[in-house]
């Protein structure tokens, strides 16, 4: 297996491989490991991501799967590095962390099968898939500002080759403490299938990613949380959350809301009323709840 990572050198963004503790450009610049800032490992044309995948996550949200894989789309603007901050903007409550591991296109990639697909995969990488719920009742179907708002796709802190998927260890740790404890092989759709699934009518590019899902426990992190996904084999991506300087417009959009699809999305829970509670902010006049309906035994 190699590692590389893309890092400022000299201010200026180089490709490096990692040899033990130093990170070694091609012209021979040499960067420590512990000294660099670290950049997203690849530049991608787009971000792909599948909703859900482990069976923990699965359990937890006391669904079933479809019948085949859906997914969501990040704008790369959300895309940043090992290290980097990820912000919450001011007047948002509701920001998720979501360990998952990255798959790097390498070759440009149209029309393969799941058997073909390794071939076309550069490498894989750590990721967390940041979702900022206080708009999920306005953005669930797209999940744009949900899961698209800028700095939300940390992907690092290396690109690992040769890399075998099967069997491993994802962890996903907020200020040392694991919150989130799983294994790939609870993963129902495996790497090849998913960028074969997508590529049967999207071009997949050099650099292009694909999220490819998150175990059960994702839950609300603060400004001054570190957040630490580790992955066997493909190291630890840490990134600090911080308070955003500038609150969230109100002449313009929907307003984030803290209803109850919020917080039990975010905080975990009462999975049977997702979806049919009331949005309790702005725009909730547009919103007619069932819930009273029910019979809560």
């Amino acid at each position: 297996m190699t590692e590389y990572r893309r890092v400022l050198v000299d201010g200026y963004p180089t490709l490096t491989e990692r040899r033990g503790d130093v990170l070694i450009a091609g012209d021979g610049r040499r960067v420590a490991l512990a000294e660099a800032t670290h950049l997203a490992p690849v530049e991608p044309t787009k971000i792909i991501c599948i909703h859900l995948n482990y069976s923990s996550r699965v359990d937890e949200f006391m669904t079933k799967l479809p019948a085949a894989p859906t997914y969501f789309h990040k704008p790369v603007t959300a895309l940043c590095g090992h290290g980097a901050d990820v912000v919450r903007p001011e007047g948002c409550e509701w920001l998720n962390y979501e360990g998952e591991i990255a798959i790097v296109i390498g070759r440009t990639c149209r029309n393969v099968s799941p058997a073909q697909a390794g071939d076309y995969i550069a490498g894989y990488s750590v990721a967390n898939d940041y979702g900022l719920h206080d708009f999920r009742d306005t953005d669930a179907g797209s999940m744009l500002r949900v899961k698209g708002s800028d700095t939300l796709c940390p992907v690092g802190p290396g690109l690992v080759t040769d890399w075998d998927f099967r069997g491993k260890r994802i962890q996903t740790l907020v200020n040392g403490e694991v919150r989130q404890d799983a294994t790939t092989d609870e993963m129902e759709w495996d790497m090849h299938y998913i960028v074969a699934d997508i590529a049967r009518t999207i071009t997949l590019v050099p650099g292009d990613i694909l999220l490819s899902g998150t175990p059960a426990n994702s839950r609300t992190v603060y400004p001054g949380d570190v957040v630490s996904v580790s992955v066997e084999g493909l190291g630890e991506l840490t990134n600090t959350i911080v308070r955003g300087p500038t609150p969230i417009r109100t002449d313009v959009g929907a307003q984030p809301s803290d209803s109850e699809e919020v917080r039990s999305t975010a905080l975990g829970g009462d999975w049977e009323f997702r979806g049919i509670r009331a949005p309790l902010g702005p725009g909730a006049k547009h919103y007619e709840s069932t819930v009273d309906q029910l019979d809560h035994g």
